[in-house]
């Protein structure tokens, strides 16, 4: 019998585009907010960000979106994206900047393997900042598979490493 295919080891999911209304508003959010660099802007139907130099982590257009209102939440489509940050302190930052900025923070998770805030972009998609944790660290059942849970996170505890 012929083994399934498994994707190879290494793959990552290198980038992601999304349909918005405005593109200065969400560059406000991305840019202003997130802190994502500018890599290439074609007006005001498309722009192309970066985490350090990245041709793009996330695209930004109006092709079909242009002043369009948010896609209705009980749909089939995006959930969210997910941002990782490299450190703990890092995911602080960007919590206390999202903070300041009056975004609401929609929930927060401890899942064993990552702590998780979740936030929706002014288009309403969702954003799913976070950290991992070691993979030692990992929660695993005796089989030694990964046991990921879903527990209250720390925000106060977090928010508190970069102020």
């Amino acid at each position: 019998m012929t083994q399934p295919y498994t994707i190879p080891t290494g793959t990552s999911i290198g980038h992601v585009h999304l349909k918005v209304a405005n593109i200065e508003r969400a560059l406000e959010f991305y840019q202003g907010v997130l802190g994502f660099e500018i890599i290439h802007q074609r007006g005001d139907e498309a722009v192309f960000i970066s985490a350090g130099g990245y041709h793009h982590h996330i695209a930004l257009n109006t092709w079909h979106s242009k002043d369009k209102p948010p896609a209705p939440k009980n749909t089939a489509g995006l959930f969210h994206i997910a941002i990782l940050y490299p450190t703990r302190f890092d995911l602080s930052v960007a919590l206390n900047r999202v903070r300041n900025a009056g975004i609401p923070i929609d929930g927060s998770s401890d899942h064993g393997v990552s702590e998780a805030l979740y936030i929706n972009h002014p288009d309403g998609n969702g954003v799913e900042l976070y950290v991992d944790r070691p993979k030692s660290d990992w929660p695993r059942d005796s089989s030694g598979s990964i046991s990921m849970i879903t527990s209250p996170l720390d925000v106060d505890a977090l928010l508190k490493l970069s102020q």
